[in-house]
């Protein structure tokens, strides 16, 4: 009977040892996890001087991440930006307008009358020819269709003709023969030039053109550094040199790398002094005639601010002396009732306005249309 016993205890002894080791061999057979819950790999074999029963754990390396790319931002559609500028030109400047359809709306038109209109029309900057010629025909149409007249449709008719619609508007910023249009953008500091090279920049952006922008406005560190900002948002390469290089060698290495790269445009920014015209005529001509070396330019913007009045027309005789002028930027037409500041520069200089800006937002510049124009006047 003893004999019996020793062997049922044996035979206990020998089940729970081998349980005991097929429950370690599965657990060295699982590798063990880390505490990210990554899955680490080990080693079944242990190397010469370690214990077999000690796995060595190999790190994993878990690759760095790429810096995220600068976000370029996607620039307004030209339709949608011109229906929402319409609208804010309307709410700034539809009080020149009311102003004149309130004075010939009255029974009666008398001189004093008429004075008033006169006063109207200049306080708005149109200009006292301009002003002269719209009174002449304004009291001829009235006279000759009496009571019949709608006032509000002479005046529109007769304010279209003066902001002349006939004008070509469109800019020039394609070139010939594969070469890039250059876009010379000049002003005098503080009339928005950087601001607006930026702006067009989005602009042509938008339309799917390939731009370079060149800050030859080397002698403001804060324009080369507002340029190249502009240039980050919308994906622009801006070309710059040191502060205080020549501009012309700017301007020329910008048309360099915007002809080897077979962009569509480069816009070039220019310095705005007007210590004295002789300085300014040989630099902006420097500039200009350095350019042409690689490609011609197309078109040369003067950007004035609108709410200068008399002195902005002073400062656009001085540059279109300098260089020929063929399209006019008006910035900060939002804030000011003198929306007349338009007719008095177009024909001071012979050239179009062909571009306006109603605002500070990135997307406030918008193409000029007459039409929108007068309308927005008479509100």
């Amino acid at each position: 009977m003893g004999e019996w016993l020793y062997l049922i205890i044996g035979i206990a002894v020998l089940v729970v040892a081998t349980t005991a080791g097929l429950l370690a061999s599965g657990r060295r057979k699982t590798p063990p996890r880390d505490t990210t819950g990554v899955i680490s790999s080990t080693t079944t074999q242990a190397p010469p001087g370690t214990s077999a029963e000690a796995p060595v754990e190999t790190p994993v390396e878990t690759p760095l991440e790429a810096p995220a790319a600068p976000l370029v931002e996607r620039p307004e559609g030209t339709a949608s930006r011109l229906v929402r500028l319409r609208q804010r030109l309307a709410g700034s400047q539809g009080a020149l307008g009311r102003g004149l359809l309130a004075l010939l709306s009255r029974d009666r038109l008398d001189e004093d009358t008429w004075e008033s209109i006169e006063d109207t029309l200049l306080t708005a900057d149109i200009g006292v020819a301009p002003t002269q010629e719209l009174v002449d025909r304004l009291r001829s149409r009235l006279r000759t269709e009496g009571s019949q007249a709608d006032a509000r449709a002479v005046l529109r008719e007769e304010l279209l003709t003066l902001v002349d619609p006939s004008m070509d508007r469109r800019l020039q910023v394609s070139g010939a023969d594969g070469q890039p249009g250059v876009v010379l953008v000049v002003g005098v500091n503080g009339a928005g030039k950087t601001t607006t090279v930026g702006k067009i920049g989005r602009i042509l952006v938008a339309e799917g053109r390939t731009v370079v922008m060149g800050a030859a406005d080397t002698f403001r560190a804060a324009a080369v550094e507002q340029l190249v900002t502009w240039g980050e948002r919308v994906g622009v390469d801006v070309v710059r040199g040191p502060e205080g290089t020549d501009p012309a060698s700017v301007a020329f290495e910008a048309v360099k790398e915007g002809s080897a790269r077979g962009v569509d445009t480069v816009l070039v920014d220019t310095a705005g002094r007007l210590q004295n015209k002789a300085g300014l005529m040989d630099e902006l001509g420097k500039v200009k005639r350095v350019i042409e070396k690689q490609a011609p330019v197309t078109e040369v913007l003067l950007v004035l601010d609108a709410t200068t009045g008399q002195n902005g027309l002073i400062q656009a005789r001085v540059f279109s002396e300098v260089v020929d002028v063929t399209g006019i930027v008006l910035t900060k037409l939002d804030g000011s009732a003198k929306g007349g500041i338009v007719v008095a520069v177009q024909r001071e200089l012979g050239v179009p306005v062909k571009l306006v800006g109603l605002g500070e937002g990135a997307d406030d510049l918008a193409p000029f249309d007459a039409e929108a124009f007068v309308d927005a006047l008479l509100g």
